[in-house]
């Protein structure tokens, strides 16, 4: 379902978030003064942040605190302060269309005007947010008790044909890239692909020529979404380590959108990281709620009638939403200990040096008990109660991430 409501922005211009059933809380992981204090001590870092959708809904800002069980989003600047997390990479997401020339200008232009509403948000509140480019801005940013944003694409289906407009998107922040979304497009392979069947079984030929200029520039790759060819591509061709940013374990769920244990080995191998998502359907299966279903594409085929949504027009869906939610309850989501039990399988299988954390906040991330980032503490108790070190959280929460970004960048040109 979830791919039908991505395909366009829509979705994402009301809620800011595509699928968040609320059901009654689960009973919550105990966070003592001392996780607390541990967690608020680290440099903090979510590899895939969809928000940027949140930033151009009417009547929404960021510096205001909201609420995901009213208006669905699950970052903006007080919550960030709550949960204690310091920043991370802000996406520039575009749903796949078609490869035509049309399809590629309109894709462009909204990618555009997307990574400009990010560079907006820090340059209205610099007091607040601080653009990062490089792996060793991060620190200091936080010691000044600012939010780090760092720029990413998800799916590089606007560069059309031309990967030269990488560039452009380079030198307005873009430090991370994805190739492909929900669908195969002109540069590689899906691994949801409506038509389950490869197109290019990896990378296309201007796929790897857009890996080179990745290459060439210091952005790092990302395999989200990506087929299993296209990460066996990227590890064999990449002059530098794979992200991904937000993604799971096959060993745990059976989903494409994870991966298997054997791919988790050659990601660390070339010194990759792997960082988990908390997207419900790709954590395990659900009970189907054919009426909640129904009743919520009912309510986004509205949204799509309104592709500019007053904030009248969007409180009043926003309310059509609720009543679905009430009426229409998602009795089956995953929680908390469903998103542990990947975390937990991937640092079993590479350890704490090639594990982090991207939770797809604003994008259809969060299960019970981890619903936005005032919860994210839960996530440092629970690695401590496990047994990992304040080193192991430091490298899991963004030390790996960052170790990715510095390498992209010290081997750029080369």
């Amino acid at each position: 379902m979830r791919t039908m409501l991505m395909m366009g922005a829509a979705p994402l211009s009301l809620f800011g978030v595509a699928l968040l059933p609320l059901t009654a809380h689960a009973e919550a992981p105990v966070v003592t003064k001392k996780d607390l204090s541990l967690h608020q001590r680290l440099i903090t870092l979510d590899s895939h942040l969809d928000t940027p959708a949140s930033l151009d809904l009417p009547g929404w800002s960021i510096e205001e605190e909201h609420g995901v069980h009213s208006d669905y989003t699950q970052v903006d600047l007080p919550r960030m302060k709550k949960g204690g997390l310091d920043g991370g990479f802000w996406a520039i997401y575009t749903g796949q269309g078609p490869l035509t020339v049309e399809g590629f200008r309109k894709a462009r232009d909204f990618a555009l005007l997307r990574g400009m509403s990010i560079r907006s948000m820090v340059a209205a509140d610099p007091d607040n947010f601080v653009l990062a480019t490089k792996a060793s801005e991060a620190a200091p940013i936080a010691a000044a008790g600012k939010r780090i944003v760092y720029m990413s694409i998800e799916n590089a289906y606007p560069l059309g044909e031309d990967i030269t407009l990488l560039k452009t998107f380079y030198d307005m922040g873009v430090r991370v890239s994805g190739f492909a979304h929900f669908a195969h497009n002109q540069f590689a392979d899906s691994s949801t692909d409506p038509s389950k069947k490869p197109r290019y079984g990896g990378l296309s030929p201007l796929g790897k020529e857009l890996l080179k200029e990745m290459n060439r520039l210091g952005v790092v790759p990302d395999a989200s979404h990506s087929s299993d060819q296209v990460l066996d591509d990227l590890l064999a061709l990449s002059t530098t380590p794979v992200l991904l940013t937000h993604s799971g374990c096959k060993a745990v769920y059976d989903h494409p959108r994870n991966i298997d244990d054997e791919h988790l080995k050659a990601l660390a191998a070339k010194g990759g990281v792997i960082q988990m998502n908390a997207y419900g359907a790709y954590l395990r299966a659900s009970k189907p709620n054919p009426e909640r279903q129904k009743a919520l594409m009912a309510l986004y085929g509205q949204m799509r009638e309104d592709a500019k949504l007053s904030p009248e027009k969007r409180a009043e869906l926003l309310a059509k939403r609720q009543e679905i939610d009430k009426h229409y309850p998602d009795t089956d989501r995953p929680t908390f200990d469903d998103f542990m039990a990947h975390m937990l399988h991937a640092l079993k299988v590479v350890g704490p040096d090639h594990v982090g954390i991207g939770l797809d906040w604003d994008g259809g991330g969060g299960v019970v008990g981890l619903e936005d980032v005032v919860d994210l503490p839960k996530i440092t108790a629970a690695l401590l109660k496990a047994g990992y070190s304040e080193a192991d959280l430091q490298k899991i929460w963004s030390g790996n991430v960052l170790r990715v970004l510095a390498a992209a960048d010290a081997a750029k040109g080369k």
